[in-house]
């Protein structure tokens, strides 16, 4: 066990809320720590180590084997106690997977196997295990996450999405139960003392926005300077005290599933708790400031760009807005408010687009998460564009907000005292996960080796021809009585895949962040013989399609992913819903030139030389448009490297002003 394992044990102080200090190094020091977690990976998880280690585990099993409920009872008591008073020592994880191991094995009928064993040690020393899709994570992560509850240690079981939190939660909690343990669940919409009470369980599944947002809110209740040492003084002397008020126990250990999205495709964007600001902009500025913008033209009075969603005007545009706005009186006689306005309408119009941006519901905008498909409750847009996109659609004006806190997922994650995580899909993002988040990757091989098989890419010049093959293709395998799995990227193709199918009579189920209630059920149901699913991102990452009978019989699920993601990573995410656990399957994508990734992530003229590779008729386009597209991925995971990057900067320059200042985030 590295030496960092006694950092994961909390306090016995009473009130400390524990927390790793967020801090750079020095370029030297930096350097000396990432060559000393290369060497911690290899004494930890080399392969003659991990040999040994199951060696070891398969001994205490036998033993654990032989012992009556009233002896487990008592061993595990015992077992707890000395994890309590003396850490996380190699000899007390092993006896604990062991006992996890054999009572999983009676209660939920499942047995971890060897891989599952290697995921939780690797996780449990704080790295991050790479399974393949259908590995089962789940089961895996029960390992570490009830070693470190039995010393004592509060447990994050962090994922992508309420789905996943309450089927995950659910699918362990008899096995956490039979252990003495308990587990709670946060999810959107819970108030605080039901949000208290489940941080306050041994094991607590929920999501990364769930926990991030509600460590700010106790950043927030704590104030400047205040520790949470000092607020249990504050309460010898106030019936009202708070530290009555904290949702968390700190940040001890998280174990993040999915965790190259969590960590890495959503840290591009801050986290900021705002409230109402009293600095209301009239709804007639918002209609003005469309009105003016929809009267600009792009290239000549404005440059868009949709990689980073920027927009500059220029020198003509700059002339245009103020001719325009010399009429109009209040904060249209400034010139940076009002080229601030004509910018943030340019935005709403062109940028953020309804179905596959947010969708209009209720009366409301609701945001979609552009990484997952899901609406995002109760989420805005901040410094007006929510009121402007409100004002596009016709809608009831919300309150704009004004910022409390802020802080991004890079600098809130890292101060966890360990953190660990499991994906099936981070090798290509390992060298910025251990430089981030000090996460060193390793590669755990399949418990069976798999079947899944790939066909070539289906290129095509437009839109129409490739909608046309995704729809023949889909009437292909369907005779054979297989079901398929169709991935969209946004709620609009969804839509528009289904009005195909409903016209072409084939009978098919659509999830998307309209359905999203009804997601179990369509997940249930999309393995079964016959089963068409047209879906968004909702159905990629963690979710498990199971096979009907028969099915497997047949060649099992087929996958067709109907455009390239920006990171590859995600296709395979897709590409993994089939082929689980050994099980037979298939998969390909059928894109086209006119796709987004290749309009926002290729030049223009390359564009316009790929298009010579294309015959303009029926057939598939050559390799080299694959090339092409092989290329927009490369440059938009470049891209967002870089916005990553200085959304850390950032937020690391904003945090030492506050500090200067005596702020909080």
């Amino acid at each position: 066990m590295p030496s960092s394992g006694k950092l994961l044990r909390p306090s016995l102080v009473t009130g400390e809320y524990p927390e790793s200090q967020d801090r750079l190094l020095p370029w030297a020091e930096n350097l000396l720590a990432r060559f000393s977690r290369r060497v911690t990976k290899h004494r930890i998880a080399g392969p003659t180590q991990l040999r040994q280690l199951l060696s070891q585990v398969e001994q205490q099993c036998v033993v654990v084997k032989s012992w009556s409920e009233a002896e487990l009872a008592h061993e595990l008591a015992k077992l707890r106690k000395r994890m309590q008073a003396e850490g996380l020592s190699e000899e007390l994880i092993l006896r604990s997977f062991a006992i996890v191991r054999e009572t999983a094995s009676h209660v939920l009928d499942k047995r971890h196997y060897d891989v599952q064993i290697i995921g939780g040690w690797l996780m449990i020393n704080g790295m991050l295990a790479e399974m393949d899709t259908g590995e089962g994570k789940t089961l895996t992560a029960s390992l570490p996450a009830c070693t470190a509850a039995f010393a004592g240690i509060p447990v994050h079981d962090i994922t992508a999405n309420d789905y996943l939190v309450e089927r995950d939660a659910g699918e362990m909690k008899p096995l956490y139960n039979a252990l003495g343990l308990s587990v709670g669940t946060v999810i959107e919409g819970m108030d605080n003392d039901a949000r208290r009470q489940a941080y306050a369980c041994d094991i607590t599944y929920c999501t990364n926005k769930q926990v991030a947002f509600d460590y700010l809110r106790d950043r927030l209740t704590m104030g400047r300077h205040a520790s949470r040492r000092q607020l249990e003084i504050e309460r010898l002397h106030s019936d009202n005290a708070r530290i009555d008020q904290l949702l968390l126990r700190g940040l001890c250990f998280a174990i993040v599933d999915e965790a190259d999205s969590v960590l890495i495709d959503e840290a591009r964007t801050p986290l900021i708790i705002s409230q109402t600001s009293t600095n209301r902009v009239a709804e007639q500025t918002y209609q003005q400031a469309l009105e003016i913008a929809r009267q600009l033209q792009e290239g000549a009075d404005f440059t868009l760009q949709p990689q980073t969603r920027r927009i500059q005007l220029t020198e003509q545009g700059e002339t245009r807005v103020a001719d325009m706005c010399q009429p109009l009186k209040g904060v249209w006689t400034g010139q940076r408010r009002r080229e601030y306005l004509v910018k943030q309408a340019l935005s709403a119009l062109y940028l953020f687009l309804r179905d596959k941006h947010y969708l209009c519901k209720d009366g409301k905008v609701q945001i979609i998460d552009e990484n997952t498909g899901r609406v995002m409750a109760d989420r805005t847009w901040e410094l007006g564009l929510h009121q402007l996109i409100e004002t596009k659609e016709g809608l009831a004006l919300s309150s704009s907000k004004e910022t409390l806190a802020r802080i991004s997922y890079q600098r809130f994650f890292r101060r966890y005292l360990r953190l660990a995580g499991m994906s099936g899909t981070a090798r290509e993002v390992a060298a910025e996960l251990d430089a981030v988040y000090g996460l060193q990757v390793v590669r755990v091989p399949p418990h069976r080796p798999s079947q899944k098989i790939s066909h070539p890419d289906y290129v095509y010049r437009t839109s129409e021809r490739k909608w046309a093959e995704v729809l023949k293709r889909i009437k292909e395998i369907h005779k054979t009585g297989r079901p398929i799995l169709v991935g969209t990227r946004s709620l609009a193709d969804s839509e528009h895949l289904s009005s195909l199918l409903s016209k072409a009579r084939l009978p098919h189920r659509v999830l998307n962040a309209k359905q999203d209630v009804y997601e179990a059920e369509i997940i249930a149901q999309a393995g079964h013989p016959d089963r068409v699913t047209v879906a968004t991102n909702m159905a990629g990452r963690g979710t498990d399609i199971r096979l009907g009978d028969g099915v497997a019989e047949r060649g099992g699920l087929h996958v067709i992913a109907t455009e390239r993601h920006e990171a590859h990573r995600i296709d395979r995410q897709l590409f993994g819903r089939c082929g689980r656990q050994g099980d037979p399957g298939s998969y390909e994508a059928i894109v086209s030139l006119q796709d987004e990734l290749v309009r926002m992530y290729c030049p223009l003229y390359l564009q316009r030389l790929f298009k010579i590779d294309t015959d303009g008729k029926d057939s598939r386009v050559g390799s080299w448009s694959r090339r092409l597209i092989k290329l927009a991925q490369q440059r938009a995971q470049r891209q967002h490297k870089q916005v990553r990057s200085d959304l850390l900067k950032a937020d690391e320059k904003l945090a030492n002003t506050l500090a200067f200042t005596g702020r909080t985030e």
